[in-house]
């Protein structure tokens, strides 16, 4: 990223919405708009292998593995507006797993770029198939979109949800309920390690 030339645009940007960019309170704007979109769009700039690093060891398990409730925050590619949420993975393994430190990663790694949230699941999924071989991935996501709070049809209380089921978790209903199950529990297991906890809304009421 040419962050003379990004900074410039933001400058721009700004006249053109009538406000002056020399003002007190926009005269750092444009450099502080280029930092943000270098961090927001790092997934370019990031191999997926690299992310990997080895981290695939040879396990003796066949059955499903889940990380669920990772924070993801992406930018969406119609209107350069926020959309975040949680994605849930799981994945059976066929020889090999992976790093369980190494999800969030590879999560991370293609949210940080200009997305729409159906590219993104089937991204993730796709990478997890490439890398681990396994008998099956599934991949859930809800996600908030600005671009749907702040403008348009403005609805306050919607949300996303879309999915990817790959090899056994597509052609073995059971697999694709036990999954989906498991999703419904979230939360249950911190409530019981800390009852006290505030951060846990029960989505079943």
């Amino acid at each position: 990223m040419n962050c003379d030339r990004v900074q410039d645009a933001v400058r721009v940007l700004l006249s053109e919405i009538g406000e002056d960019p020399d003002r007190e309170g926009l005269t750092r704007t444009p450099d502080r708009v280029a930092k943000a979109l270098r961090f927001l769009t790092s997934g370019y700039e990031t191999d997926v292998a690299s992310v990997v690093n080895d981290a695939l060891f040879t396990v003796d398990y066949s059955e499903m593995v889940i990380v669920k409730d990772i924070d993801f925050y992406s930018l969406c590619e119609h209107h350069l507006l926020p959309f975040f949420g949680k994605c849930h993975v799981a994945y059976i393994p066929r020889d090999k797993v992976i790093g369980l430190s190494k999800i969030p990663r590879l999560v991370e790694v293609f949210s940080r770029r200009l997305q729409v949230q159906e590219r993104l699941t089937n991204q993730i999924a796709a990478t997890l198939r490439s890398t681990l071989n396994p008998l099956g991935v599934g991949i859930v996501m809800e996600a908030t979109h600005l671009c749907m709070l702040m403008r348009g049809v403005e609805k306050q209380n919607s949300f996303a949800v879309t999915s990817a089921m790959l090899g056994s978790f597509r052609s073995d209903a059971r697999t694709r309920l036990e999954f989906l199950e498991l999703l419904k529990q979230r939360g249950h297991m911190r409530m019981a390690l800390d009852p006290a906890s505030t951060g846990y809304v029960n989505h079943e009421e």
